[in-house]
């Protein structure tokens, strides 16, 4: 049975290292709506932007612990696991514990959302509820979708596409082309995250009958997709280029990606590619942080 866990054990519980994948799309999302004319600051409303990150850092680490908790109830984590131990299946923490911390942060990211839908209107709520919803049954429920090699197409959609377009629609009350575009970019290297750790856990994933897209694919094909979808992020600043050219300054993001790129194309496996997960949550930050630059700097010099 489970003693007192340690705080150390719960923030590794968290899984930082994935955390980019929440906090990048939002940053680089609200630089869409930065506006010219208004100086320092460029006319954003930064309560929204700060609960627009409280409420994708909530989600995050939701879904970490509930995945954890899921797994770990359903026995999937044992022995075979080769990334970090999980709170649950190594026994660090009560299944009850770690499913409260996931209520408590998608509660903490219910409250932000629903301030911000009060605000900027209230078919976010109907957005927070599938976010919410879709974070549970990734791994929870009778039939979670993650299992289904479904994964990748919700963390594209809810770590991509809603978090760039929700970010600047909480600014503007509108959907803009420039923040889908960022939302697809974001999206593929959060996909990339995801992939990277399937492809770590895909002996355990497959004994346990997790049939996660790294499973269904093999390796080999798992790898190229690595590959493509990161070269699928730095392909999609060509339409945000082609109507603002600061935006080919996410190109800075360029040299974060030969790591991860390098450990994963060469055949790293199971333990070898831990590096190249946080790798590529660098890659991620590192793309979200200078393509914001490169659109705040635009609106800045309009």
């Amino acid at each position: 049975m489970a003693g007192v866990t340690r705080v150390r054990d719960w923030v590794a519980g968290a899984r930082p290292r994935t955390l980019p994948a929440s906090l990048a799309p939002v940053i680089a999302g609200t630089a869409t709506a930065a506006r010219p004319g208004f100086g320092w600051g460029q006319g954003l409303i930064w309560w929204r932007l700060a609960l627009a990150l409280v409420v994708a850092l909530g989600l995050q680490i939701g879904v970490n612990y509930a995945n954890d908790y899921s797994d770990g109830v359903r026995g999937t984590d044992d022995e075979r696991r080769v990334g970090p131990r999980r709170l649950v299946g190594s026994g660090l923490a009560r299944p009850g514990a770690v499913r409260n911390a996931a209520a408590l942060a998608g509660l903490v990211a219910g409250g932000a959302g629903l301030a911000l839908a009060a605000a900027a209107g209230w078919e976010l709520v109907i957005v927070g509820a599938a976010c919410l919803a879709a974070g549970w049954f990734y791994s929870g429920g009778r039939r979670p979708y993650g299992y289904r090699g479904l994964g990748e197409v919700s963390v594209f959609i809810f770590f991509g596409l809603v978090a760039a377009v929700g970010a600047a629609f909480v600014q503007l009350e509108a959907i803009t082309a420039r923040s889908v575009w960022v939302g697809v970019g974001c999206g593929f290297l959060s996909c990339a995250l995801l992939v990277v750790n399937n492809l770590r856990d895909i002996e355990g994933d497959a004994a346990a009958g997790k049939r996660t897209l790294a499973v269904r694919m093999g390796a080999p094909r798992t790898r190229l997709l690595h590959a493509a979808l990161v070269a699928g992020a730095f392909v999609t600043l060509i339409p945000l280029a082609l109507s603002e050219p600061w935006a080919v300054l996410g190109l800075a993001a360029l040299p974060f990606a030969a790591a991860p790129l390098a450990r994963v194309l060469r055949g790293a496996e199971g333990v070898d590619l831990i590096g190249a997960l946080a790798a590529t949550g660098r890659l991620l930050a590192a793309y979200g942080l200078t393509l914001a630059a490169g659109l705040w700097a635009a609106s800045a010099l309009a």
